[in-house]
């Protein structure tokens, strides 16, 4: 085993062990809120912190039912070197008029929320109220991805990326890269200009497949599409090569630089991301955009299934004991959110639910089977519509009534941001596999457009009301209820 491997797990135990004793003197939690592309997650951990610095109501988050949530406040996170999420910002960009979406998750924040409670067991009580430090970890959808990397070598990952850019969805899109790549000889000797070439070809084929609308999980290597302090850097400076059936490539060729260049990628950027933030996470909530995917018919709903099956299994999960959380913290709760369940009517929420289990069937199966709970969830952390009904030749449909954001068509209309709608989406089956199996190309599309924000309400004491919500408080639950008990 080479010495790094050594030196990173003691690295590991050290910082678990120092995690472990400052959570004696006020314990925390460490929540992960990852998504895959466009899910939500800066409005997800917008409206948790705003709805418990406000004293929300939420029915089925048994802590502020019961009247035990004493007090919420934000502090000074823990960590200096972690960008602080932008909390006050996103907030202000929710309320501003009209209101608006916050921008999307690019880098890698923190955000401390301090509870203080009362426990529902008695001899705490006596002690007063107790404390709960969460902290919130917010990644980039991007960089999801590239955990199972650390699985994969350069041929490994090169057949891998081959085999999906042949895909009849992203065929187009990788044409002029697969041009390039068929005029290339790995065994060629090393060439800087000609890696520059095919990197940015390959790049140019993920933005594209990226900007598909019906594109669910971005393909690796995520800082290829936000690199930060690294572009231009060699470790990021590669691409796929074929191999044309050879099985070895002498020193110097350009298979061998793409390969070290690939194994610095996961050396200076996957292994460092995985290390330093995923292995430290008590718990973890995963958004993933299911509508999408059923819009976009099979092909869609398949890679979506192969991708959170591969984020779970990147996940340290299982029951923790006193050794665990001394030497190797584990995630032993999971929270799988469909997000954007405001784009139904409510009749079709257990329906969506119901396609997510079956979705992620397998990976939940492995994680539960490790001692972790999984709990699979329709959400929306922000609801923009009500629900209303409409007339259409006589007959009542179940509708959705909101502000569509300027640009969005449905037919031939296009609307411009600033008119209210009712719009009927259609109805997610009863049966979860129908919808797996293509179900929407028998029925015709469902009518899915983005919505701006709700208008926010002021309070008489100042600030604004919490958003309305679908089932945010039993994201919560789940995600931190046992730890206030």
């Amino acid at each position: 085993m080479p010495i790094s491997t050594y030196t990173n797990v003691a690295g590991d135990v050290f910082r678990s062990i120092g995690d472990f004793a400052t959570s004696l003197v006020t314990p925390s939690l460490k929540l992960g809120v990852t998504g895959l592309a466009r899910s939500g997650k800066t409005v997800f951990i917008t409206a948790l912190v705003h709805n418990l610095l406000a004293s929300a109501r939420l029915p089925f988050f048994d802590a502020a039912a019961e009247g035990r949530v004493l007090r919420a406040y934000l502090e000074p996170q823990p960590d200096d070197v972690v960008p602080r999420f932008e909390y006050e910002k996103h907030l202000a960009d929710l309320v501003a008029r009209p209101p608006r979406w916050p921008e999307s998750t690019r880098r890698i924040s923190q955000l401390r929320l301090t509870l203080e409670y009362a426990s529902t067991r008695f001899w705490k009580r006596q002690l007063g109220r107790e404390r709960l430090h969460i902290d919130i970890f917010d990644y980039p959808g991007e960089w999801l991805l590239d955990l199972p990397l650390l699985r994969l070598d350069y041929r490994e990952w090169s057949r891998t990326a081959l085999e999906q850019s042949r895909a009849s969805a992203r065929r187009k899109a990788a044409k002029p890269w697969h041009a390039s790549l068929g005029l290339v000889d790995p065994t060629d000797p090393a060439d800087e200009a000609l890696a520059e070439t095919l990197s940015d070809l390959f790049k140019a084929y993920l933005r594209e497949a990226r900007a598909d609308p019906h594109a669910l999980s971005t393909l690796p290597p995520g800082r290829f599409l936000m690199p930060g302090d690294l572009a231009g850097s060699p470790a990021l400076t590669f691409a796929p090569l074929d191999t044309g059936g050879d099985d070895s490539f002498p020193r110097g060729s350009l298979w061998s630089m793409m390969e070290r260049r690939y194994e610095a990628y996961k050396t200076h950027v996957v292994r460092p991301f995985s290390r330093d933030h995923f292995a430290r996470l008590d718990r973890q909530i995963v958004l993933i955009d299911a509508l999408t995917a059923l819009n976009g018919g099979q092909p869609a709903v398949a890679d979506l299934e192969r991708a959170m099956t591969e984020i779970l299994e990147c996940f340290r999960t299982g029951s923790n004991s006193l050794w665990s959380s001394l030497f190797a913290p584990r995630i032993d709760r999971i929270v799988l959110a469909a997000t954007k369940a405001d784009h139904l009517h409510q009749q079709s929420h257990d329906r969506l639910e119901a396609i997510l289990a079956k979705l992620a069937g397998r990976a939940m199966a492995r994680a539960q089977y490790a001692g972790a709970e999984v709990k699979a969830l329709a959400l929306a952390a922000i609801r923009a519509t009500r629900e209303g009904v409409a007339t259409r030749n006589g007959e009542k449909l179940p509708c959705i009534v909101g502000y569509p954001l300027a640009g969005e068509t449905i037919g031939r209309r296009t609307f411009d941001g600033n008119e209210e709608f009712a719009i009927f989406p259609g109805d997610l089956p009863a049966d979860p596999e129908a919808a797996l199996k293509g179900w929407h190309t028998e029925h015709g599309e469902m009518r899915f457009v983005r919505f701006r924000p709700p208008n926010p309400v002021p309070l008489p004491s100042g600030g604004f009301a919490p958003f309305p919500n679908i089932r945010l408080d039993r994201a919560i639950e789940t995600l931190f209820g046992d730890r206030l008990a």
